[in-house]
């Protein structure tokens, strides 16, 4: 980011603003309004959880850019009474149509990113669900309230919204429904604009009354059911009504003497910490921040995971348990390790392999576009911690609504490959390649920080970043969300333009191939807890419309 150090008395120049401080609730999300309707929940005594299914429900309606009740959720709960995290995997799964000779018979011979070839199963509405129904203490109802509010009566589009929605205007207008839903003058709404969604909110009220059943097995399920039908779609009634979403168990490093949390396959959690098992083996403080030499290491780190995630991420069930466990051993993070030279970048990294176990051949799918997400942490006055994000996958998801429903369905299938023998070939009722993960760190048995970094494959690289922000070089909540940041896409490495030319160029004569970027930096909003005052000290990303804000 921009940083202009004269411009703030403050003592640490590097950020725009300063952390957000309180000691009984927070709330960062990267939507106000969101953020406001957390906020209230905890206030009239609600818990985290409550606080982040109320927000998230709004940012479904104020962000729709970016994800949506057609989408998917993960979380990661930390509950105080029983002092444990658990993890929740509310990501929908291909239709039984969904084989790869269905899509060879159609001619495809890679899933399309908009269009109903890529729809899944939305895991979103079953996500809030089973979040209320083992963490909360407030109904579904309550909690769809301010949504239902904000999608009936408007909102004014925020800035940054605004900028993406005008970015995806054409591809809304191929969709008639979505045209009729999303650009209701002929054109995408402008910042300031108010924007109704009054077919979403008929739906969220039938959820209100009805539950997730309402979603799953009624009049909801029906119309997408019926709207597939209609465009040739593999999604069913049966489909949907089958649909659960799981509870499981984080996956963890330790990251010099910190805890950190992520969720394993189908996500990109392991990416992140085979990444912080890597970098350890460095001094990156001593190389100085967003140095050539460290940002060398950063992406050569980056690299190694990268090439693993080609050959590796895909629902967990295809996928030896052993593998999974070896990507995140630091025994394994020393065989990497040695492979990286100092002086020079790898043109590649292979994936690693096991004895015994063959690795796929080829290269998987390659995540397109930036990503398109939302994500949001809350802590109570109770200890309770919740980190949890959605999706639609990319900008409006599929650019497909469904009838009458408002709802603009996921495209998460295009993150399938029909690369026979791999472990992401699609197939009935498998979950695909998942970018989405919310992260929570733990130091000394207690939460210490929730954070994600939304984004695409921004994700798990900016994780890293954060933490080495965090860790490494002693930086608040705020400053670390706002550093400038790199971003491994393909074979190039964009940087933001705070990282001087200087850098730049000796990234170059390492052999990286630089780039800038516009708008793919991802957004990070974070929870820091002081392990010894209890305070809780937010950030939130300028990148971002967002706000953290506490009581």
């Amino acid at each position: 980011m921009a940083q202009f150090p004269g411009d703030r008395p403050a003592p640490n120049p590097r950020a725009t603003r300063s952390v957000v401080m309180a000691r009984r609730g927070m709330i960062a999300t990267s939507q106000p309004l969101a953020s406001a309707a957390g906020l209230q929940v905890l206030l009239e005594g609600g818990n985290a959880v409550d606080a982040a299914v109320t927000a998230a429900a709004v940012q479904a309606v104020v962000e729709p850019t970016m994800n949506g009740i057609g989408g998917d959720l993960f979380a990661i709960v930390y509950d105080a009474k029983t002092k444990r995290l658990s993890g929740l995997n509310a990501s929908g799964r291909a239709g039984r149509a969904a084989t790869p000779d269905e899509f060879r018979r159609r001619g495809v011979t890679s899933i399309p990113e908009r269009g109903v070839l890529a729809v899944t199963v939305p895991g979103v509405v079953d996500g809030w669900s089973e979040l209320l129904a083992r963490h909360g203490t407030i109904p579904l109802a309550r909690a769809l309230r301010p949504a239902i509010d904000y999608a009936r009566d408007g909102f004014p589009v925020p800035e940054i919204v605004a900028t993406m929605w005008k970015a995806n205007e054409e591809d809304l207008r191929v969709d008639p429904i979505a045209a009729r839903t999303f650009l209701p003058s002929g054109r995408a709404p402008a910042t300031g604009e108010i924007f109704r969604n009054p077919r979403l909110a008929s739906t969220l009220e039938q959820m209100a009354s009805g539950g997730r059943d309402a979603f799953y097995k009624g009049a909801v399920a029906a119309a997408i059911a019926a709207d597939m039908r209609k465009r040739e779609g593999l999604i069913d009634e049966r489909d949907l009504a089958e649909h659960h979403s799981d509870w499981v168990q984080p996956i963890s490093t330790n990251y010099r003497g910190h805890d950190v949390y992520e969720l394993g396959l189908n996500t990109q959690g392991f990416v992140a910490l085979e990444m912080l098992n890597i970098l350890e083996g460095y001094d990156l403080r001593r190389l100085g921040h967003n140095s050539p030499a460290a940002l060398h290491l950063l992406v050569e780190a980056n690299r190694i995971a990268f090439a693993d995630r080609r050959a590796y991420l895909a629902d967990g069930d295809a996928v030896p348990r052993e593998v999974q466990a070896m990507l995140i051993s630091k025994e394994y993070a020393v065989r990497r390790r040695q492979e990286i030279s100092k002086e020079r970048a790898a043109a590649s990294y292979p994936p690693g392999r096991l004895e015994g176990v063959t690795a796929p051949g080829g290269g998987g799918v390659e995540i397109r576009g930036t990503g398109d997400t939302i994500y949001l942490t809350v802590a109570d006055a109770q200890g309770n911690v919740v980190s949890l994000i959605q999706s639609l996958y990319d900008a409006f998801g599929s650019a497909v609504v469904a009838g009458d429903t408002g709802i603009a369905l996921q495209n998460r299938g295009a993150l399938f490959t029909l690369q026979a023998g791999h472990p992401n070939l699609v197939a009935p009722g498998k979950r695909p390649f998942h970018t989405l993960v919310p992260a929570m760190v733990m130091k000394d048995g207690r939460p210490w920080l929730s954070f994600g970094v939304m984004g695409g494959d921004m994700q798990p690289q900016g994780h890293v970043q954060v933490l080495v922000n965090l860790i490494d070089f002693g930086m608040n909540v705020q400053e670390a969300g706002e550093a400038a940041r790199y971003r491994l896409t393909g074979g190039s490495v964009a940087l933001e333009s705070a990282v001087g030319a200087d850098t730049r160029a000796a990234l170059q004569k390492l052999g990286h191939k630089v780039t800038s970027g516009f708008g793919m930096w991802g957004g990070f909003q974070g929870i820091l807890i002081d392990p010894k005052t209890g305070v809780l000290m937010g950030g939130s990303d300028p990148r971002k419309d967002g706000l953290a804000i506490g009581f």
